[in-house]
């Protein structure tokens, strides 16, 4: 099955590549499109889970509690993390020589950086500037999407030609 979603995945980003050739190397496009993929499942999940989920309420666990657009955030950061990781691997950086247990590895320390700054950013623009949750979170996605690609494409996923041209 897995390999039937990564050969229809490619297929999409083979055919709709030669629109976007003449201004974008192959592997940002394949980030976009299943950053956008991932991106997409993240805030359609959030939006069912904060709103019909948790119906907009505390998750209370005795002396704890957790606002409602945190414990989204947090039910569906699993799910996420596993799609965006896999595809990261087997669709956008398919050239990578670290091997996958260490890919894994450094892939959770980056999306440890994601976690800290989608909570920052979340507490700031719900509860400091008063925005609409599922608004908040999408402005929070595009911030920590352009630090992701960043990391993953330099550390995470580092390729050899990569390595090689930055130890000249």
């Amino acid at each position: 099955m897995l390999r039937y979603i990564r050969l229809a995945v490619s297929w999409i980003i083979d055919i709709t590549y030669p629109l976007f050739h003449s201004f974008i190397p192959p592997e940002t496009y394949r980030y976009a499109v299943t950053g956008g993929m991932n991106t997409v499942l993240d805030i359609l999940l959030y939006f069912i889970f904060y709103n019909y989920v948790l119906d907009k309420q505390m998750l209370n666990f005795g002396p704890f509690a957790i606002s409602p657009y945190i414990a989204a955030f947090l039910i569906v950061f699993p799910i996420t993390f596993t799609t965006g990781f896999l595809l990261a691997k087997y669709i956008t950086f398919t050239q990578s020589a670290i091997k996958g247990r260490i890919q894994l590895i450094r892939y959770g320390i980056t999306v440890s950086g994601s976690i800290f700054l989608n909570y920052v950013l979340l507490k700031f623009f719900v509860e400091y500037l008063r925005l609409w949750p599922t608004f908040s979170k999408a402005v929070t996605t595009a911030i920590v999407v352009a630090y992701s690609y960043i990391v993953q494409r330099f550390y995470t996923f580092k390729t050899a030609g990569r390595y090689l041209a930055e130890a000249k």
